[in-house]
């Protein structure tokens, strides 16, 4: 067999694999980027409906009525003249009207854990 017929097959092999480099992986490779494209778009989406909504409740917090209602509400403010009034919770009875609480019964074992157990005894 002469040099030339044994080159031709290895020659082929050596095109078709550089093609498969060349066409291939960066195919791949863009079939990779649009999935990492689409979640990204997906996040700006949500990251802007979120800062849409941050932003209207900055718009809110600025207001007069806004700014009474929280410090009526975390601060216990009043204004001046207004009396504020605290209302305590009453008496807790400690034994409870019946009686003490017992746990509850532990579940069965199921099918799977009973097997098991039967493979498993001598543990």
């Amino acid at each position: 067999m002469s040099l030339r017929r044994r080159l031709w097959p290895l020659l082929a092999s050596l095109v078709l694999v550089g093609f498969l480099f060349a066409v291939v992986m960066p195919t791949r490779t863009f079939f990779n980027q649009r999935g990492e494209i689409a979640a990204e778009e997906a996040k700006v989406e949500v990251l802007t409906r979120e800062n849409q909504r941050l932003a209207s409740r900055v718009r809110q917090l600025h207001t007069d009525s806004e700014i009474e209602r929280l410090a009526r509400e975390q601060y216990n403010l009043v204004r001046p003249g207004e009396e504020a009034y605290a209302i305590l919770p009453g008496p807790v009875d400690v034994e409870g009207e019946s009686g003490p609480v017992e746990p509850p019964a532990p579940a069965p074992p199921s099918r799977w854990q009973r097997v098991w157990d039967s493979i498993t005894f001598w543990d």
